[in-house]
């Protein structure tokens, strides 16, 4: 989730595209002027094109990404404070980060990934990334934790003690690394992410839909259960956190720009 507050856009404008490349549906999370944070409406309307993707036979492949060089911020902070939450029950944040699609999900990062960000590409079956683009699960600097995959995730898709130092610190993960760890399948220039995660998808979706529909399903099934389990077991423990004041002192602190005075309550 993200760890900056942000300003909003206008309720009227649409802050996701959708465009039909042949067989590949091309998603673009479109707020640039807020990093593509995720507020209430944005994960609504992504959670609609997830649906569309699922529905459509002729449909066999899908591109996530972000408009205005950057990925995602995550959550958008602002929007939360007033009540309005990019967590879709059943289906996590965005729409997507507890939802099992059928159809394969291909994210393509420019610039930041950044909380909730991350966890929407962790969601995803492929990553392709910007050699500049970052990915940040930073949660635990403001007193949080990323609960929307990054736990949960992260050790499965890389060394469990690199995503134990990422998730413990902070730090943030440049593509280059994540592209050595095995995150991110490929690697391309500033600005071509999205055109190279096309030209996967392309190779994938002439490929038979049968054969497509059905690794997809066996890699689902195969994981599903792990995955039901390990969320429960996550908030669990990380429900006492949520709700703790150093997570609101978390918050204060960053929008203050001050050093946080943890009590561990």
């Amino acid at each position: 989730m993200n760890t900056e507050p942000t300003t909003g856009t206008p309720a009227d404008t649409p802050t996701v595209h959708t465009e039909e490349l042949d067989a590949v549906l091309v998603i673009t999370m479109d707020r640039p002027r807020v990093r593509n944070a995720v507020d209430g409406a944005t994960a609504r309307a992504l959670a609609d094109a997830f649906d569309r993707l699922d529905a459509r036979d002729d449909l066999l492949v899908g591109v996530l990404t972000g408009a205005g060089g950057t990925f995602s911020a995550g959550m958008d902070l602002k929007a939360y404070a007033a009540g309005d939450t990019p967590i879709i029950p059943g289906r996590g944040f965005a729409g997507l980060t507890r939802t099992r699609l059928h159809t394969p999900l291909i994210a393509a990062v420019e610039g930041w990934a950044l909380g909730g960000g991350t966890e929407m590409a962790l969601a995803c079956d492929m990553i392709v990334a910007a050699q500049d683009a970052t990915f940040g699960l930073t949660e635990v600097t403001v007193g949080l934790v990323p609960p929307e995959g990054g736990i949960v995730r992260l050790p499965e898709r890389i060394p469990r003690n690199i995503a134990v130092e990422v998730l413990l610190t902070g730090d943030p993960l440049p593509a280059e690394r994540a592209h050595q760890l095995g995150l991110v399948n490929h690697l391309t220039p500033s600005g071509h992410a999205l055109a190279k995660a096309v030209e996967v998808a392309r190779r994938i979706a002439r490929n038979a839909p049968l054969s497509i529909a059905a690794v997809k399903r066996a890699v689902n099934e195969r994981t599903a259960y792990g995955d039901q389990d390990a969320f429960r077991q996550q908030d669990r423990l990380v429900a006492p956190v949520l709700a703790s004041h150093d997570a609101q002192e978390g918050a204060h602190a960053f929008a203050e720009k001050r050093s946080p005075h943890w009590e561990g309550r």
